[in-house]
């Protein structure tokens, strides 16, 4: 069954960007010109994906407009002569099917997965997290989970090569290699650091997962903090049937973190064809 819906988990609170965040997701803070999440949105939708479920919560109703369509403003873009910035409003709403669902269950990156359950259905599906993205302009990052699971079956994890200090910050990948950039997963290792670290390859946001992920998350105790975690609902199935990782060609943002945030500004802006050139001179001029 082909990949066609995808699960992102909308709900925190951005604490970690206070006070930009108490008025308005972290997800839409931007990026040059567009904010963190569509960069997240585009990459699904350029690997295939036709159904978006976003799992939201309190405060997020931005991440709603922005996605939903808004024809007083591509109105009122027209007939100011300004088409073109119309065209692209036009198209946020038009890029797939947004399904929005309000968060319920206890803390923790696997309770929005399991309510999902209702609109996945039987399915396979794909998850991603609002703030960390790849660019991969060649093949994007979710088309390249997919080919691996369109090959094996079986749940597939991102994976990408890591430094000392990242395998204190990511959990780390156990596996055994099958082919260039395929692994099968064995185990994850939470934060090791580099000298109890299995591999440098490090488990980041994006997944593709078997409709059992909900059933393995009903039947997962609660863990750290109380709250409900994907990884554990993993190993489970991890006992059950074989899991795969992907490393994926590409550059990674986790646009989470500060420096991640303001890594990802200063690379788009170098990339962009009306900014890039200034925008290097300045850089050359204060550094």
């Amino acid at each position: 069954m082909p990949i066609k819906k995808l699960v992102i988990p909308v709900a925190g609170i951005g604490t970690r960007f206070l006070p930009a965040t108490k008025a308005q997701p972290k997800e839409m803070l931007p990026v040059v010109d567009k904010p963190i999440i569509q960069y997240v949105v585009e990459d699904a939708v350029r690997a295939g994906i036709t159904d978006i479920v976003f799992i939201t919560g309190p405060s997020k109703r931005a991440v709603e407009d922005h996605f939903s369509p808004n024809y007083e403003l591509i109105n009122l873009l027209k007939k100011t002569g300004k088409e073109d910035v119309a065209e692209e409003v036009k198209k946020i709403a038009d890029m797939a099917n947004f399904i929005f669902i309000r968060q319920r269950g206890p803390y923790g990156n696997g309770t929005p997965v399991l309510c999902s359950k209702p609109v996945i259905g039987n399915e396979p599906f794909a998850v991603m997290w609002g703030d960390e993205f790849f660019y991969a302009p060649k093949k994007p990052q979710l088309k390249q989970l997919i080919e691996v699971f369109d090959k094996y079956g079986d749940p597939v994890l991102t994976a990408h090569q890591v430094n000392a200090e990242g395998t204190k910050k990511y959990g780390i990948i156990d596996g055994i290699k099958l082919e260039k950039d395929v692994y099968q997963v064995k185990n994850i290792v939470e934060k090791p650091g580099p000298e109890k670290a299995p591999s440098r390859l490090a488990s980041l946001g994006g997944f593709i997962l078997t409709p059992d992920i909900f059933e393995a998350l009903e039947n997962t105790k609660l863990g750290k903090g109380g709250e409900r975690w994907l990884v554990d609902a993993i190993f489970k199935l991890l006992k059950k049937r074989p899991i795969y990782a992907r490393q994926i060609d590409g550059e990674y943002y986790d646009t989470g973190s500060k420096l991640g945030y303001l890594r990802a500004n200063v690379d788009f802006a170098l990339r962009d064809t009306k900014l890039g050139k200034e925008f290097r001179k300045y850089l050359r001029s204060v550094v």
